[in-house]
């Protein structure tokens, strides 16, 4: 089994087609945009030619950074590493300390895509999956915003038959109003991001929202720490179903989870890659929980990885790749929302996606 010869990483700015903003980043109720989303490349390469490819979204809502990332990947001894041994080089990084579940991810992925590549396997099928449901649908998610610039955002955004809106500003309303002005009747999923912080607070919330009678469900309505009586106070009560993200972590927390919420959002940068956001996946299913799967502000890299794990959700979000106007690689097809592997370009010439791991990577040089 050669090991990793080299692991190797960088920084890249991706660029935001529209200022990006979530409830943690409200501030005296002013709405703090951001234009620019930094993350992190990774390559693994050994000694017989082989690599992989993996990706880094860190995010403030868990205390990561592009420096925290970089931290964690500093520490990593790259001969314990090797796309012949996965599980092993996984146990090696989960014994690091100074954990960076970003950083853990984006090299289970390289590792991933270069095991997958040297048995000649599509990493759907390399993990022992189906294959990935063709045109499943993704959402599309307005960030933050005033409410004129939400209106122009879901104008913008006419031909996604479905809208994630982000909500916990002082103006949720104006902006709920202002975005069905542009999308009269369209399906949305709301995402408080955890800001509203009690629970009669978030039930009034949620009777507002259901008078709409478009609305799908409601992400993360209350912080992570709020109380179980609480939350299953609130999932009595309510009139739409309710999804955890910042309480779902990673398979750990699918007991808790199955008490507070109908479903749960598994992130790869959230749980430390596609080997965990399996394990969460299927966690939450057996426990009879609906899923979804969602992303940070991410390259192809990322989107492409998680879209291996489609069979495993009832639910995508998986349009991080779409929010930016400089991915650097291509891969999984986001045409109209809805997500495809047909027509993914390979860098082996390969004619279909059924023939290496994560498809369409790279295409340039990191």
């Amino acid at each position: 089994m050669p090991p990793i010869q080299s692991l190797t990483y960088t920084r890249f700015n991706l660029a935001l087609a529209h200022s990006w903003a979530i409830a943690t980043d409200v501030q005296s109720g002013q709405v703090r945009g951001k234009s620019e989303y930094p993350v992190v490349f990774v390559v693994l390469k050994d000694a017989q030619g082989r690599s992989g490819l993996g990706e880094a979204s860190p995010s403030s809502q868990y205390g990561e950074t592009w420096e925290t990332v970089f931290q964690f990947l500093r520490q990593i001894d790259a001969s314990r590493l090797s796309f012949d041994d996965v599980s092993a080089s996984r146990a090696y990084l989960e014994s690091l300390p100074h954990p960076s579940m970003p950083a853990r991810c984006a090299v289970d992925i390289a590792l991933l895509d270069g095991a997958a590549r040297a048995a000649g396997q599509p990493l759907h099928r390399f993990l022992g999956l189906k294959y990935p449901a063709t045109g499943a649908l993704s959402s599309f998610t307005i960030g933050l915003d005033t409410p004129d610039r939400m209106e122009a955002k879901a104008r913008e955004a006419a031909r996604y038959p479905i809208l994630k809106m982000k909500l916990g500003a002082p103006t949720d309303a104006a902006n709920l109003a202002a975005v069905r002005r542009a999308a009269p009747g369209k399906l949305i999923r709301v995402d408080a991001n955890a800001a509203w912080k009690t629970r009669e607070e978030a039930l009034e919330r949620i009777l507002d929202l259901a008078e709409d009678g478009h609305i799908e469900f409601v992400e993360q309505p209350m912080p992570p720490d709020t109380s179980e009586a609480d939350a299953i106070w609130l999932k009595e009560r309510s009139p739409l179903p309710l999804i955890g993200d910042e309480s779902y972590q990673d398979a750990r927390n699918a007991e808790s989870c199955a008490c507070r919420f109908h479903g749960v959002n598994v992130k790869l940068v959230k749980t430390g890659g596609v080997t965990a956001a399996k394990e969460a996946l299927e966690a939450a299913r057996r426990l009879g929980l609906k899923t979804m799967l969602g992303c940070m502000i991410e390259s192809s890299v990322l989107i492409s990885a998680a879209a291996h794990l489609t069979s495993l959700t009832d639910w995508l979000d998986l349009d991080g790749n779409v929010l930016i106007t400089n991915d650097p690689f291509e891969g999984v097809r986001n045409s109209d929302g809805r997500i495809s592997f047909e027509g993914a370009p390979d860098p082996f010439g390969l004619q279909t996606s059924e023939r290496a791991g994560i498809q369409g990577l790279p295409l340039g040089q990191v």
